[in-house]
């Protein structure tokens, strides 16, 4: 069993900046790969941002530059730091984490609960 667990997520004037992070616990033996996604109302779910074990993180185009997403692989934690907060960041953002487990070395993927994030003043 993997557990996820996000936090960080509020109401933040535009300009402004939040930190999510996700912690994943359980029946871990590695963490291949960790991203956020988001989904804004009547819209699909989006990728945000992605980063694997030893590569360069991956953005999308409309978080570029006010976006960082990193990894504590000693804590299973993948975080999100979002500045310069527009309307438009507003959404539900979730967790995304493919593990491998413990003995049968199968590959699964997770999804956090979701947090909402809403940009407005």
């Amino acid at each position: 069993q993997v557990q996820l667990v996000e936090s960080g997520g509020g109401l933040v004037q535009p300009g402004g900046s939040l930190r999510l992070s996700c912690a994943a616990s359980g029946n871990i033996f590695s963490i291949n790969s960790m991203a956020w996604y988001r989904q804004a109302p009547g819209k699909q779910r989006e990728l945000v941002a992605a980063i694997a074990t030893g590569g360069s993180p991956n953005y999308a185009d409309s978080v570029k530059g006010r976006f960082t997403i990193s990894r504590d692989n000693a804590k299973n934690t993948v975080y999100m730091q979002m500045n310069s907060l527009k309307a438009e960041d507003t959404a539900v953002y979730y967790c995304y984490v493919v593990i491998r487990k413990v003995y049968s070395g199968a590959i699964n993927a997770y999804w956090g609960q979701g947090t909402q994030v809403t940009v407005s003043s």
